[in-house]
């Protein structure tokens, strides 16, 4: 069991990364969430989209006007490293409504989560995100800490993922 601690843990550390996929595996298809409505192919697909975003022209931008409005008002709450509350409202394109396909979306996040750690954290530093500009690696980090494997921390009675501050772990 991890010891609980308030610092992010590093998604380009190869140990973070091994741990993490190691704890997406353990994710079955018919495992409950204990809070939210996704499904865990739903909560897999949802976690896809913000690599999508990093990685594929797959969703459309925001607005010129959407993307000021989110840089000045929405990036502060989700670039830092203070864990996300539970059911947090969140952007359409992460919004998944239709069952897919458990072990594609979890292949699929765990080939990302993989990538991300290859690409190393100077890939990131000054990249521009999809809704936010220009971010820093450390911002890119929490982003992918936060949102991504944040959304998964618990399902059913076994603390199944990793919400990157030793939170919730166990089984």
């Amino acid at each position: 069991m991890f010891i609980k601690t308030n610092k992010v843990k590093n998604i380009f550390d190869l140990a973070v990364v091994n741990e993490l996929i190691e704890r997406i595996q353990k994710l079955q298809a018919n495992t409950m969430p204990k809070w939210g409505t996704m499904s865990a192919d739903q909560m897999l697909a949802h976690c896809n989209v913000s690599y999508e975003m990093a990685y594929e022209n797959k969703h459309a931008k925001p607005s010129a006007f959407l993307q000021l409005i989110l840089k000045l008002i929405v990036k502060k709450a989700v670039v830092n490293d203070t864990p996300y509350k539970h059911s947090l409202k969140t952007a359409p394109a992460f919004i998944i409504q239709d069952a897919k396909n458990f072990e594609e979306e979890r292949n699929r996040l765990i080939d990302y989560i993989k990538k991300t750690q290859v690409f190393g954290a100077a890939y990131f530093d000054g990249k521009a995100s999809h809704s936010f500009g220009v971010l820093n690696k450390e911002e890119w980090n929490n982003i992918n800490v936060q949102y991504e494997h944040g959304t998964i921390t618990s399902f059913n009675d076994k603390y199944i993922f990793i919400d990157f501050r030793g939170n919730g772990f166990g089984q």
